[in-house]
């Protein structure tokens, strides 16, 4: 099955952003050369071939002599060598999932494993768990999924953490993600309207303003990290080593091993009047 190749920029900026880069999703659709997204033993027929010359010939047949394109070419191919690594094929997908608002089977697929594996990473009960959709990159993929694929849905080296809050500062917690938009969530069900907490419910139940709750979530979003402050008020804090994209990895390699394909559901888990 052919793969739509997507290219993430990276873009300097001064302001607003703790890693100093933005980023955007461009999808490549190989119009002018056939071009595809290669993995480990396909390169010449998904990328073509370079002669000695520097002639490049595409996958579609076309020719390319001068210009930049050999020369993107050149390096692209040059580069599959070092990168056959990651062309792994890991898992199978059932359909091809995107992250978006107010919620996804992408987004609620991570915010469910985060919450599953930060349970067994500190042996304690965890109700909640919020991530952010900018932390998800790509899509997952229609059919074979690679490494690469799930390397660059998460390149970030967010560490998996634990915070206990309080009831009254869970919902503190989720009027700021009202305010600032929908993020990933799993163990809620919440309604916003008009840029407000409606309701909130955890585990079925309204909140115990009084009761502690444990959250899973990632360091970058514990003290302002798009606009979300997860550690404010927190009782107890515990920042594990693991990193979310390497625990998703391992997630589905097992799923894999078990002969499941990957596939999520939505539930209505938020809603936005």
């Amino acid at each position: 099955m052919k793969k739509l190749a997507v290219v993430l920029i990276a873009i300097p900026v001064l302001f607003g952003c703790k890693t100093g880069m933005t980023w955007e999703k461009v999808a490549m659709d190989g119009h002018r050369t056939g071009a595809t997204a290669p993995s480990a033993d396909n390169v010449p027929e998904a990328l073509g071939t370079i002669d000695s010359a520097g002639v490049y010939t595409a996958p579609n047949g076309t020719v390319f002599v001068d210009g930049s394109t050999p020369k993107v070419a050149g390096i692209l191919i040059g580069a599959q060598p070092a990168m056959a690594s990651v062309k792994e094929v890991i898992a199978y997908s059932t359909r091809k999932m995107e992250a978006h608002a107010p919620e996804s089977e992408l987004s609620n697929f991570v915010a469910d494993l985060l919450r599953a594996e930060t349970e067994k990473l500190v042996k304690r009960k965890v109700d909640v768990a919020v991530s952010n959709f900018g932390g998800i990159r790509v899509d997952m993929p229609e059919g074979d999924v690679l490494l690469d694929d799930i390397r660059s849905m998460f390149p970030f080296n967010n560490k998996i953490c634990y915070v206990e809050l309080p009831g009254k500062d869970l919902v503190a917690l989720m009027e700021q993600i009202a305010q600032f938009g929908p993020q990933c969530v799993s163990g809620v069900k919440m309604v916003i309207s008009d840029k407000k907490l409606e309701s909130l419910e955890v585990g079925g139940k309204p909140v115990d303003p009084k009761k502690k709750y444990g959250v899973a979530t990632v360091d970058f979003l514990l003290d302002g990290g798009d606009n979300i402050s997860v550690a404010r008020g927190a009782t107890k804090l515990i920042i594990t080593e693991v990193i979310i994209g390497r625990a998703i990895e391992q997630y589905i390699r097992n799923l894999t091993a078990e002969g499941k394909a990957i596939e999520y559901q939505t539930d209505g888990r938020v809603v936005v009047k």
